[in-house]
């Protein structure tokens, strides 16, 4: 997740939606792909042509792989799954869980956005394991991972994206002991550019699921707001202001409200996900990282890491995400790096939740293409 919102946010009164069938039967007429403007004006960006741009809607059969996404749907459902472990990993003097399945095929890493954890990738690592290697982290800081105080740790800042990027190049070499494929949503696709410019040699491809556009960045503010948010930051950071505010966020009824902003298919919003969300954050040291991060507004931007990447990188996104546009998000399509922009037609966020018969099809045709 991108952000774990305003306590303030209601809680959603809409009736859940019925259960779409994603696959390849839905109804082209009725879910036609975004029309595209000639021109997207940017100034970091500059013209933007949108020729790796499709809409998932519009492509029934994945690129390089004969089979649908609903014919693969089928199979996972009557295959048997690969067994899910969990094991703790000691790094730097830290524990930090991730879960495993799969013994053979390509290795991949599964990393997860701002305020969630391995488990948000429940609905993906079994049935990727049947042909890979899958690993999910939770990210040093959040899920059952050890979540030092920063304020004790002596360094200026320490949950920075350089942090987690050491932290999951590391753990290939240590635990996944071979080049990977990242996978990640969010805040996590930071992480995953990061780690590949950092040590190139480790990161087959990458595969960005509504990667946050970090629109709070300091430079994105704009400069007249910069004074505002900065005071906000040091009033959450450094008084009781900050605890408070958490108190009110860390509560079922705000996760389940914040939830419903994001998924766009609010059914899938279910008691097991807002409690995979909530239960690390009850833990000692939660909150402390929750105002570390939300009060970072440093760090690299994905389209400064995008020109320095080495690897395949594939960028789906939900076109009914409400934090990360998809307009926004439509502008990396033009990186020579990216080799395909992917609309996730009624999908919101977090589309490895809410739509895993979209996004498992997209990783194996994905990972095949670029394993000889």
């Amino acid at each position: 997740m991108a952000s774990l919102g305003s306590p303030s946010l209601p809680v959603s009164n809409s009736r859940p939606r019925p259960r779409r069938n994603r696959g390849a039967s839905l109804d082209s007429g009725r879910m036609k792909a975004i029309s595209m403007p000639k021109r997207l004006a940017s100034p970091r960006f500059g013209p933007i042509g949108y020729r790796h741009i499709r809409c998932l809607a519009d492509s029934p059969k994945e690129i390089g792989s004969a089979k649908r996404p609903s014919d693969l749907v089928v199979a996972a459902a009557t295959a048997q799954e690969p067994e899910v472990r969990t094991g703790m990993w000691n790094w730097r003097g830290y524990r930090v869980r991730y879960q495993s399945a799969g013994d053979t095929g390509p290795s991949l890493v599964l990393i997860h956005g701002f305020g969630a954890n391995s488990d948000h990738w429940r609905k993906n690592i079994s049935v990727l394991a049947k042909s890979n290697r899958v690993y999910s982290i939770d990210l040093i800081g959040y899920g059952y991972s050890d979540k030092p105080n920063p304020r004790e740790i002596g360094v200026n800042s320490f949950y920075t994206f350089e942090t987690w990027a050491d932290q999951l190049n590391d753990f290939c070499a240590d635990v996944v002991k071979d080049q990977a494929f990242f996978i990640c949503n969010s805040i996590g696709g930071v992480v995953g550019l990061q780690a590949a410019v950092m040590q190139p040699r480790i990161c087959k491809g990458i595969i960005l699921l509504n990667i946050s556009l970090r629109l709070l960045h300091i430079t994105k503010q704009p400069w007249y707001g910069r004074p505002f948010i900065r005071s906000f930051q040091s009033l959450l950071r450094n008084t009781a202001v900050g605890k408070l505010f958490f108190k009110a966020v860390a509560t079922p009824d705000s996760v389940r409200s914040i939830l419903c902003q994001c998924y766009h298919d609010t059914s899938m919003v279910t008691d097991e996900l807002v409690q995979i969300i909530l239960q690390p954050g009850l833990e000692p040291g939660a909150a402390d990282v929750f105002l570390e991060f939300i009060c970072y507004s440093g760090g690299p931007l994905p389209e400064e890491l995008l020109p320095k990447v080495k690897c395949p990188v594939l960028v789906a996104w939900g076109d009914k995400d409400p934090w990360e546009p998809v307009e926004l998000g439509k502008l990396y399509a033009e990186f020579g790096v990216v080799e395909d922009f992917v609309i996730l037609p009624d999908v919101g966020h977090c589309p490895q939740d809410e739509a895993p018969d979209l996004v498992n099809p997209l990783i194996q045709s994905f990972v095949e293409r670029h394993t000889p």
